[in-house]
């Protein structure tokens, strides 16, 4: 089973802030065929040691927050690991952790918060990639982005079918005028 340094190595260097968006079927394969297992052990609870520093938090939060949504993209599970992620970003903040990882690879300690369906979840995210990685601007306008899809909806409408919830019509529209992409644009 892999380790921190492994899971860090990979993301951090291998795939990089090239790829950490970019998905695609390739990487989605390569990161089920290293990480499932490991990922599975966090979901069932057996990684929480690791949630200790900075460096053992930020390969957690990698793989609950980040490799999950590439390991089972389109599935609920997906999302399994987001309460996990969230505690242990919490946790990482309070201690100051998320301060001793360099930019851009800070933002993996926030990208829980961004992730969360609770608006005040998207308030914390907003405020940390805003004040906490000053260098990545375009990461709060993506905060901002999330944020206001939760105010409108109270939840993610592109979620929906990975999470076998009906559309409801204002969502239908809100997707097929462009989603998360049209939040996006009219912020810029």
């Amino acid at each position: 089973m892999a380790d921190p340094i492994e899971v860090l190595d990979f993301w951090l260097g291998d795939v990089g802030p090239e790829g950490w968006y970019a998905g695609g079927e390739d990487l989605d394969a390569e990161i089920a065929a290293r990480f499932a297992d490991l990922w599975q052990a966090a979901a069932d609870g057996g990684l929480e040691h690791w949630v200790e520093g900075t460096v053992g938090t930020l390969a957690y939060l990698i793989i609950c927050d980040q490799l999950a949504r590439n390991i089972h993209r389109g599935k609920p599970e997906a999302f399994a690991t987001d309460a996990q992620a969230r505690a242990a970003a919490r946790r990482a903040v309070a201690e100051g952790w998320d301060m001793n990882a360099p930019e851009p690879e800070r933002q993996f300690f926030y990208m829980p918060f961004e992730h969360s369906e609770d608006p005040d979840d998207q308030a914390l995210a907003v405020d940390y990639l805003t004040n906490r990685l000053a260098s990545e601007p375009e990461m709060a306008l993506h905060a901002r982005a999330h944020q206001q899809i939760i105010a409108r909806f109270g939840r993610f409408p592109f979620r929906n079918a990975a999470l076998s919830r009906a559309t409801t019509p204002e969502e239908a529209t809100f997707l097929a005028e462009g989603g998360y992409g049209a939040i996006v644009q009219s912020l810029k």
